[in-house]
């Protein structure tokens, strides 16, 4: 256990270190581009349009070697009415054993699907599969069968993958809000709850991850 927590602090201080919030949030809307644009491959549409929030965590660290930590920060949005709110910051991080060894980066995408899921991500602590029903996400053109399928879970779960490790596993993991990164997006101390659920107005470099959210979750068929 005491290794596990070292890995993760490791890819902690990595990530903390590396970027800006504004940097973290263009690096969302490649990453949310990305997915949706791969060839019969991305994020159905319909799902994304009837979510109630999304997390998109773009580069999450992921490194092992016997024990495994991932870790990343990224952000959190919800429907306010006909809009989507401003971001929220939010960290992922948990740990893994195994006889593993090798590196990852991932771009990783959380679909809420409904207001249950929502009130228990904006719990000071949650745990993928504990707080909430967890599934992998159906991709590309499904049929309404399997969608209706995975549509029983709270999250449904997508990542583009980067590095040596095949797939991703969010089982077990945590979020948490990101304090730090809202104070340097919004300038005052905001729980998550209050940006998502209020009137806080989008930092301006939000702009194109709300731009590309917009039109990807008003795609119609």
């Amino acid at each position: 256990m005491k290794l596990t927590k070292i890995a993760i602090a490791c890819l902690c201080a990595g990530a903390l270190y590396a970027e800006t919030s504004t940097a973290r949030l263009n690096d969302s809307a490649v990453a949310l581009t990305e997915i949706m644009s791969a060839p019969d491959g991305g994020i159905p549409h319909e799902l994304l349009e009837k979510a109630q929030c999304i997390v998109i965590v773009p580069g999450l660290k992921k490194g092992a070697f016997i024990f495994g930590g991932k870790y990343g920060r990224g952000y959190l949005l919800c429907r306010n009415g006909a809009r989507w709110s401003a971001p929220a910051g939010v960290t992922i991080e948990g740990g893994s054993f195994g006889f593993q060894i090798g590196g990852e980066e991932t771009d990783a995408v959380m679909l809420i699907m409904n207001g249950s899921g929502e009130r228990k991500l904006l719990q000071s602590k949650f745990t993928l599969g504990g707080d909430a029903s967890v599934a992998a996400g159906p991709v590309g053109r499904t049929s309404s069968a399997e969608t209706d399928l995975q549509m029983r879970a709270e999250i449904l779960t997508y990542s583009r993958s980067r590095g040596v490790f095949a797939g991703i596993s969010l089982q077990g993991a945590t979020l948490r809000p990101d304090h730090e990164s809202n104070n340097e997006m919004y300038r005052n101390r905001r729980s998550n709850q209050q940006i998502v659920m209020g009137k806080t107005a989008p930092p301006a470099g939000a702009a194109a991850l709300e731009a590309d959210l917009a039109r990807y979750s008003a795609h119609k068929e």
